[in-house]
């Protein structure tokens, strides 16, 4: 789609975002109002960052395959077509296996195009993609059938509003950067009340070593971090391979305000009712 979150976190998206960074403190003893609405969305933030992460994971492999392939698929949009789809399939999947009482996703794709003639075989690349990624977290004993994959695509066609919990999915923001081994982001919030409570951002290609405090450096050159923050809780950092996080201070904005605004214009792009209530 034409926004970019990434241009929000960085003005430049071939140069990495500046960060101040600093070690996660323990816990507060202290009972404050922040604290209390910070934690109040624990379960939340464990989903929305596996449902990112096993996202995240899903794209690096089809673009790994797609830029050691000898089609670089500038005109050929089949591989962020399996990315976008797998990776919207994922975040539904997840969310409402955390939640079914409870579940309502604005995302950016449908399976109409899927179920045309001619689509069965990208379908069935999906589905492999996305059954490999669940059996590699562990956490769903579950094989999805090709229907259930697209059912789950399907499951983000929510239209959302100012009313209620809706999460707002945009399943591969940065297709051209996708497609050129660049950067991309996986962007994932909560509303409640039309309000951003809870923000995710999965960065699969950002180098660890540009969000490093000065002097340290990540091994191998290390690749993937996920952002994340609630209202009231700060910002934070950890890599993709789940190791520690850290407390992030960016320069430039504050990272809820900005998947406030980013949530806004989605809305919009999706033509969504809850657009002018959230701006």
């Amino acid at each position: 789609m034409s926004i970019n979150w990434l241009r929000f976190v960085s003005p430049s998206l071939k140069k990495p975002p500046l960060f101040h960074l600093c070690h996660l403190p323990p816990p507060p003893s202290s009972s404050s109002s922040a604290v209390i609405v910070a934690m109040s969305y624990d379960k939340e933030l464990a989903a929305a960052k596996k449902a990112a992460s096993l996202a995240a994971r899903l794209c690096q492999k089809v673009q790994k395959a797609l830029l050691q392939s000898d089609v670089q698929s500038k005109n050929d949009k089949s591989p962020v077509t399996v990315a976008d789809y797998g990776s919207q399939a994922l975040v539904s999947f997840v969310l409402q296996q955390e939640f079914p009482d409870n579940f309502s996703l604005v995302a950016e794709e449908d399976s109409k195009d899927l179920r045309k003639d001619g689509g069965q075989e990208i379908v069935e690349r999906i589905t492999k993609l996305v059954n490999d990624s669940l059996t590699s977290d562990g956490s769903y004993n579950v094989t999805l059938s090709t229907e259930g994959v697209l059912k789950a695509i399907d499951n983000g066609r929510s239209e959302g509003g100012s009313q209620g919990r809706h999460w707002v999915l945009d399943p591969i923001d940065g297709t051209k950067g996708f497609l050129r081994g660049d950067q991309y982001a996986i962007a994932l919030a909560l509303l409640e009340g039309g309000k951003v409570v809870l923000g995710v951002l999965a960065c699969p290609n950002l180098p660890l070593t540009s969000l490093s405090d000065a002097g340290q450096h990540s091994p191998n050159n290390k690749v993937g971090c996920l952002f994340f923050a609630v209202v009231g809780g700060g910002t934070y950092m950890q890599p993709l391979d789940g190791s520690s996080a850290v407390k992030v201070i960016t320069i430039y904005y504050n990272f809820l305000l900005l998947i406030s605004v980013c949530i806004c214009n989605f809305y919009n792009y999706m033509g969504s009712p809850g657009a002018s209530k959230c701006c």
